[in-house]
């Protein structure tokens, strides 16, 4: 089977293996006219991938601009095929928002169970968002635990040099690894 495009709604990527399939814009342009769907050209993007063709794509004219990522549906693609851009993009959102809620990490009204408690659903949501559509590598793994290792630590005020081991702290705040959540978020496809 061979994927040749992406829909979602209004949104629509199209894959193609030959420049003459990349040319088939021109009748994806003339069925979205005749539906009253017009494609707007500065949102359109080239993104190639192991090819020495440059050759230009164009619709009315207009050349599309050549891209080494653009994002689609929130994620981030890129002309390599990984998940690092997304999952970079990801952490730096979860980061903002972990920075965002400093008052309430700080704060000493708040129990570290109720910390956690948002760690989980204000932090981790954001840092694992569409984690489904990721290419998961340990590098990944590791880098996603050293970040909630962080954000966890900061809760029961652990300073350095004082350690704790991964599994202890995941223990204490009855937490599972990062690799474990992410298999269990996993099971249904």
């Amino acid at each position: 089977m061979q994927l040749d495009d992406q829909d979602f709604a209004d949104n629509l990527t199209l894959l193609s293996h030959t420049q003459q399939q990349m040319q088939k814009t021109a009748s994806v342009a003339a069925a979205s006219t005749a539906v009253g769907l017009n494609i707007h050209k500065g949102k359109c993007k080239i993104l190639r991938y192991k090819t020495t063709c440059t050759n230009r794509i164009t619709l009315n004219g207009k050349d599309f601009e050549d891209v080494k990522t653009f994002t689609y549906l929130g994620s981030i693609i890129d002309e390599h095929g990984g998940s690092d851009a997304d999952v970079k993009g990801q952490d730096d959102k979860a980061r903002a928002t972990y920075l965002q809620l400093k008052n309430i990490w700080n704060s000493k009204q708040l129990s570290a169970n109720s910390k956690v408690r948002i760690i989980n659903t204000n932090v981790k949501t954001v840092l694992l968002y569409r984690v489904e559509t990721w290419r998961i590598t340990k590098a990944i793994i590791h880098k996603i635990q050293v970040f909630i290792n962080g954000c966890l630590g900061k809760i029961l005020r652990i300073r350095w040099p004082d350690t704790i081991s991964d599994n202890l702290l995941c223990e204490n705040t009855n937490q599972m690894q990062v690799e474990e959540e992410i298999r269990e978020s996993l099971k249904w496809i």
